[in-house]
């Protein structure tokens, strides 16, 4: 904070307002975005929230939800397949990896879809380049947006968004969430907002360097407005996550403490709509069957204790967690105990709302393409129904294109 006071020097005589110069990334960012965009009337915004987790690394399918009934399952994994009497059977052809048993509680309380062979045209199996495709909705070309960032600048072009609608737990902003005019604040973690804005004198000189009110109508007060908007959010939002105490008792991993936090946002910051979380570790080349049980019973155990807290606080028809990662692992195990970049994979969605159960067709690993479990599922498919059915937005807009959105909410 010292070093924002020592740029006070910066400020120039008549009200110019060095935002960008002085203050925090994320209220420079919201302030700037929101110069010029005013509210033009629409639809009232949907007052469901959506959770996001990224699986980063490349999360193996095929141990994950597991083909038991297959015996080429078997035969190409001979060492690292989950054996079937381990396995935690979810009909006569599949089952859950045995650390996820949090999660079977839960698919047989019917609040979990599991979405099988999920993938896009001409699967890619470069980390970065996957995850840029999943994340812009976009295997075709390149785009500067991410799909959830296009559903926020069309919201933005009915109604002013409130700064805290869409939150990042995360030390760099998501391609999912790169928007055109919309801007959305990441953060590692909750201290991190309490930080910035947790100290009176510290929030005092940012409210300073807005200088006196500018003309009404006027770009500098519309920066004005902007900024105090976004202080006076993030000021309630630092005051009301210290105040709450998670119901439940998570992990301290990755998830847990993910998940724990999230549940902090959604019990205490009612304008927050879409929360993104990464948790990483998946991309499981070498001694694979220790390290991914570890990383499945966190998620697994997470989802559970999240699901119970959204339950306690009445929340649990209004929340949903969609969870992906950039692409399965081949079907064939390698020489190191482990399992190599792949396709098509599964994707979950978790919540009170969620019509549980199967969907997609079981891979077919006696039809391989190139060593891969083939997609059967466009993952936008997933995308549509979510954007059309959950936030009330409009996916032929937001994606490009029309898909067929997935049956998965009731």
């Amino acid at each position: 904070m010292n070093d924002l006071i020592s740029r006070r020097s910066v400020i120039k005589a008549g009200g110019m307002i060095a935002v960008g110069l002085v203050a925090p990334r994320w209220l420079s960012t919201i302030a700037q975005a929101d110069v010029l965009r005013q509210a033009a009337g629409g639809k009232a915004a949907s007052d469901t929230v959506l959770v996001v987790c990224q699986l980063s690394g490349g999360n193996d399918g095929l141990n994950t939800v597991v083909p038991y009934a297959q015996k080429a399952y078997y035969d190409l994994r001979p060492t690292v397949g989950i054996k079937d009497a381990d396995v935690l059977k979810l009909d006569e052809n599949v089952g859950l990896h045995p650390s996820l048993a949090g999660l079977q509680t839960l698919y047989k309380e019917d609040k979990v879809a599991v979405v099988g062979n999920v993938g896009y045209p001409k699967p890619n199996r470069s980390h970065f380049k996957s995850m840029e495709i999943w994340q812009t909705a976009s295997p075709e070309k390149m785009m500067t947006t991410g799909w959830l960032g296009r559903q926020l600048d069309a919201d933005l072009a009915h109604h002013p968004l409130n700064p805290v609608m869409a939150l990042g737990l995360s030390t760099e902003r998501p391609m999912a969430l790169a928007a055109a005019h919309a801007s959305v604040p990441c953060f590692a973690s909750l201290a991190d907002v309490q930080g910035l804005i947790g100290d009176a004198d510290a929030e005092k000189m940012l409210r300073d360097i807005q200088g006196m009110d500018a003309m009404g109508g006027s770009t500098t007060a519309a920066v004005q407005q902007a900024s105090k908007s976004a202080l006076d959010a993030m000021s309630i939002l630092s005051k009301q996550v210290k105040g709450y105490t998670p119901q439940q008792t998570y992990a301290n991993d990755a998830f847990g403490n993910g998940f724990k936090q999230i549940a902090q946002l959604i019990a205490t910051s009612p304008a927050t709509r879409i929360v993104y979380f990464s948790a990483g570790g998946f991309d499981t080349h070498a001694r694979q069957p220790d390290q991914h049980a570890r990383l499945l019973k966190g998620y697994g155990d997470a989802m559970l204790a999240f699901q119970r807290e959204m339950e306690a606080i009445g929340k649990d028809k209004k929340v949903v967690v969609l969870t992906f990662s950039e692409f399965g692992r081949r079907a064939h195990e390698n020489a190191s105990l482990g399992t190599d970049h792949g396709a098509a994979a599964p994707m979950f969605l978790v919540g009170g709302r969620v019509k549980g159960g199967l969907y997609g067709a079981k891979p077919e690993l006696d039809a391989l393409v190139d060593g891969d479990v083939a997609h059967k599922i466009d993952f936008r498919e997933v995308y549509a129904a979510t954007l059309d059915h959950w936030m009330g937005g409009d996916s032929e807009v937001v994606l490009g294109q029309r898909f067929a959105p997935l049956g998965v909410f009731a």
